[in-house]
């Protein structure tokens, strides 16, 4: 697939580019089209009806990356036909016949369709769980902590960056052509600029859960309280101060487009170089927890033979790995240009599902969660059930508007003042 800077080269160098008469020789026949050279490839002179087909010059090979050459991507072929008013346009045009063979174009498209549809079920399935689970940890009261406070700021920014995602796809890829690359509009720089938030928050909430954490296990005398406020600070307030930043750079020394190329590599690392200290932070952070793991599961307290406390070491790894972002060292420290298709299927395909797995692990499955669920749903089943039991019994009850949570406290009430009264019954005088 073309991109944008390379649409852009050829259309410039097939419209300014000098006529260079002296590469290909000039003669016109009396009947037919003579030699032409249009700034891209000699043309032989040819018969009036017949058509000239050649090879695409080398100029487009030099587009072409590493992994197209390894495919063996070849380069294609376009022909003009001679007309009684000479010359015809090419065709197809050089930019649709000379980058890839259709079948190497025809892969890379179904490749990058596919990379997108399953990012889409990822962060829609993240989206949707991510949901369910703020609404679960909002509505129990009892689930309201500092530890739960902060799984809930980092459910928000995954449910913020699936959001941007689709936003930004709806801005930019609405279409299929390359139209975007031109784009220069203010709201599509203010997508831009929110997606960069969002995914900054993501990343810088996802080292906030380490190292809270990690205090939480050294600290002995922690105040969370405290320490909650200066979270949000920098869950919120740092992506906020380096996603301004990197704007204004951009607004000044590289107003280019959309905003969504970064060819400018001293501006984008404003906004990478965040992101990568704080996978390299969480990474140390995830080792010194697993080493604090492994003494307290090895300590003479804790009961168990040697394969058990294995195991529960190599479970605790499993469930630290999504909430801490691990997964993004793999390709973190790595050139952008290496492994780009194994990257975007790692990062933005797989890595769109961490969301949902962070809602399942830290929500759905936590046993406290789980508990609180059960106490609320036997409790209502309770309530429920006498009140359709007055409802049969007492009419009158029923029908003067109290509820069964008000019911049940009255026959609570009135069970235990018949039991004071029995008592004292049998209790003789004194």
């Amino acid at each position: 697939v073309a991109t944008c800077w390379t649409k852009l080269v050829i259309t410039i160098h097939l419209l300014f580019k000098p006529m260079s008469d002296s590469l290909c020789l000039s003669s016109c026949l009396s009947s037919g089209c003579p030699w032409m050279w249009d700034n891209l490839t000699c043309w032989q002179p040819a018969r009036i009806g017949e058509v000239v087909e050649v090879k695409c010059p080398e100029l487009f090979s030099q587009f072409m990356s590493e992994e197209d050459y390894g495919h063996n991507l070849k380069l294609g072929t376009v022909s003009r036909n001679c007309t009684m008013f000479g010359w015809s346009e090419t065709f197809p045009h050089y930019i649709d016949a000379c980058l890839y063979e259709e079948t190497g174009s025809n892969h890379t498209d179904t490749y990058y369709a596919s990379v997108k549809a399953l990012y889409t079920v990822g962060y829609s399935t993240s989206l949707v769980s991510l949901t369910m689970a703020m609404v679960i940890l909002c509505r129990f009261r009892k689930l309201h902590c500092t530890r739960n406070f902060i799984h809930m700021n980092l459910f928000v920014s995954f449910i913020l960056r699936a959001i941007s995602v689709f936003i930004k796809d709806g801005v930019l890829y609405a279409k299929e052509d390359s139209e975007h690359c031109f784009i220069h509009t203010v709201e599509c720089r203010a997508v831009m600029i929110f997606f960069h938030y969002c995914v900054l928050s993501n990343y810088f909430w996802l080292f906030i859960e380490g190292l809270y954490l990690f205090t939480l296990l050294v600290e002995t005398f922690f105040p969370e309280k405290r320490y909650f406020y200066w979270y949000i600070i920098i869950g919120w307030g740092t992506p906020t101060v380096c996603v301004t930043i990197w704007a204004v750079l951009r607004l000044h020394f590289d107003d280019v487009g959309c905003w969504d190329m970064n060819d400018n590599a001293a501006i984008w690392w404003v906004i990478k170089g965040p992101v990568l200290a704080s996978i390299m932070i969480n990474f140390v952070l995830f080792v010194g927890i697993i080493i604090i793991l492994v003494q307290k599961l090895q300590s003479p307290d804790i009961g168990g033979n040697e394969s058990s406390i294995y195991l529960r070491l190599a479970r605790s790894t499993l469930l630290l790995i999504p909430l801490f972002g691990i997964h993004y060292t793999v390709f973190a420290f790595s050139p952008e240009n290496v492994s780009k298709k194994e990257r975007l299927v790692f990062e933005l395909g797989l890595g769109s599902f961490q969301g949902f797995v962070v809602a399942v692990l830290y929500c759905f499955l936590n046993g406290e969660v789980q508990s609180e669920i059960k106490r609320k749903w036997r409790s209502w089943t309770v309530n429920r059930y006498f009140a359709v039991d007055l409802k049969h019994r007492h009419p009158s009850l029923a029908s003067s508007g109290v509820n069964g949570g008000t019911q049940l406290s009255i026959l609570s009430k009135s069970s235990s003042q018949i039991r004071m009264s029995s008592l004292q019954a049998e209790t003789p005088a004194t």
